[in-house]
């Protein structure tokens, strides 16, 4: 399994500042097959972390550094391993964070607990949180997912996350994407060997975790960014430079503006 991180290799969490909020979001990639009973496949996953400021008003989200765990299967036959790896980062979030989000957590939940090989209870006890959301237990981590509880924020009509960024002023264009699709991307990674092909996944599913955590922090009022818009990419720059050759390609540098 292929990770980058810049969290501790002990697979805990930086310890928290005081005086801050931990924002914690996850995101999920997987296969797609519904005409096969738990045929979904996860197959790379990342957890991005922001320690907000507790105090006073609202934080400029554009001046907070993010942690960030990314892992990625070399072959079909690490699914399991992706899969405890991603129930392993959950339980130590939920024991570190104030705040879990992702986009639809309860599909990306329930597709690692269905391909898992043995149980993981911190899937399961993920996935009574995020029923539970709107009476959280105290003294544990709430849960607040992006699809369903930044509606306040929103007037478009769409919750594909794409729209919600582009509505609240999140430059999230994704190049990745660009007359392929991500099924086929991680196939010619796996029957190619082509580390472009999943370096590129790779920075989208990052992009996914960074922006969750973004709008999750403005439904909160934790945090804001300048109404004019900030570039995701150029946040996605810094905090994971030297991380995939992909973010110094040329396609990828063209979006960063001037910085």
């Amino acid at each position: 399994m292929i990770t980058s991180t810049t969290l501790p290799r002990s697979g805990r969490l930086p310890r928290k500042r005081s005086g801050t909020i931990r924002l914690a979001s996850v995101d999920v990639e997987w296969t797609k097959n519904y005409r096969v009973k738990n045929g979904n496949r996860p197959f790379c996953y990342s957890l991005v972390i922001l320690d907000i400021p507790a105090a006073g008003d609202s934080a400029d989200l554009t001046g907070i550094p993010f942690a960030y765990a990314s892992a990625y299967i070399e072959s079909a036959d690490e699914t399991g391993a992706l899969v405890g790896s991603a129930a392993e980062t959950i339980r130590a979030t939920a024991s570190s964070a104030d705040i879990i989000t992702g986009h639809q957590l309860c599909s990306d939940l329930a597709v690692l607990e269905a391909t898992a090989d043995q149980p993981h209870a911190p899937l399961t006890e993920a996935r009574a949180a995020w029923k539970e959301r709107r009476a959280p237990t105290e003294g544990q981590a709430r849960y607040l997912d992006t699809r369903y509880d930044a509606g306040h924020l929103l007037t478009g009509a769409s919750r594909r996350l794409v729209d919600v960024c582009t509505e609240l002023g999140l430059d999230v264009t994704q190049p990745e994407l660009r007359n392929t699709s991500m099924t086929a991307l991680h196939r010619h990674w796996l029957e190619h060997n082509d580390a472009t092909a999943r370096e590129r996944i790779s920075v989208l599913n990052l992009r996914h975790s960074l922006s969750t955590a973004y709008v999750a922090a403005h439904a909160e009022d934790l945090g804001h960014w300048d109404p004019k818009g900030f570039n995701v990419n150029q946040a996605l720059a810094h905090g994971a430079a030297g991380a995939w050759p992909w973010l110094t390609s040329q396609t990828f540098t063209n979006l960063l503006g001037d910085t």
